[in-house]
């Protein structure tokens, strides 16, 4: 008899804005950034296994089995947490790589909460986002599931309640780097910090989309098709960009009018995860 599976949404989210207001000896950015969740995104099922193998089963073009964020993470909780158990994982994949709305660090932290309910370990969302962090800077933010002001590398949160737009994500078909990005000579690594307040009142900026922009045309023209009907904007270090709608009617609209040339989705704007929001119903 097959072991039943837990279905778990893995969102995507947005960063509503980004400064980088220093780097450190360590050569990572200081920044600060407002994180919004979207109902939208992957799914993962789940299946306990009993001799203690973790297999994922859907590939990933580019990635090895082993350096899949679903593989790391589960194995990083086996280990920390010494349980005998393992998993089958099956990842229905909507979200872009590289297209800076958190595709792999959501699916990451899906995983983490997912199995600490599977294997009922009962680590709780502290343990699961400092196991998170030692993954990916924003898989804390994905575990704890509220939207955030962010500070440090990503892992210092501040829960916030921005407003909760529908939103026009429009996807260019380029996949880019971080590391290629927080690299450049021109970006900006010297903002002043903001307080949480100006944030919400919608004073910000992303200082990586000038060098994104520079980078990568396909983007550059992205926002300036969407700036022509709401502020355009890119989210991370893209090369996702988007821009907000007070209702789905008007989102729907201008991607039909945008969507024949370029791919996109329209979607909710959300304060509380989608992942947070079913696991609340299941258990």
């Amino acid at each position: 008899m097959a072991a039943p599976r837990l279905t778990l949404p893995s969102p995507a989210k947005l960063n509503l804005m980004l400064h980088i207001i220093g780097r450190r000896a360590d050569g990572y950015h200081e920044l600060q950034t407002l994180f919004q969740f979207l109902d939208y995104g992957d799914e993962l099922d789940f299946a306990r296994r009993d001799d203690g193998q973790i297999r994922l089963h859907s590939d990933l073009a580019g990635v090895p089995h082993d350096s899949n964020l679903i593989v790391r993470a589960a194995r990083a909780l086996q280990a920390q947490s010494g349980t005998p158990l393992g998993a089958d994982i099956w990842l229905r994949k909507v979200l872009p790589m590289g297209g800076g709305i958190g595709g792999g660090s959501s699916n990451a932290a899906t995983t983490l909460l997912g199995l600490d309910h599977l294997w009922k370990l009962n680590w709780g969302e502290n343990r699961l986002a400092a196991l998170g962090l030692s993954l990916g800077a924003d898989v804390p933010v994905f575990v704890r599931g509220k939207a955030a002001f962010a500070e440090g590398v990503g892992e210092i949160l501040t829960p916030v309640q921005p407003a909760e737009p529908w939103y026009l994500v429009l996807v260019p078909q380029v996949s880019v780097s971080t590391a290629e990005i927080f690299s450049d000579p021109l970006l900006t690594r010297n903002s002043k910090p903001i307080k949480v307040r100006p944030v919400l009142e919608g004073n910000s900026r992303n200082d990586c989309q000038p060098v994104v922009e520079r980078r990568y045309p396909e983007v550059r023209n992205a926002l300036s098709l969407l700036s022509k009907f709401t502020y355009a904007r890119l989210t991370g270090t893209g090369s996702c960009v988007f821009g907000a709608f007070p209702n789905e009617a008007e989102a729907d609209k201008v991607s039909g009018l945008l969507t024949g040339t370029l791919t996109g989705f329209v979607a909710k704007g959300s304060n509380t995860s989608l992942l947070h929001r079913t696991l609340q119903g299941l258990f």
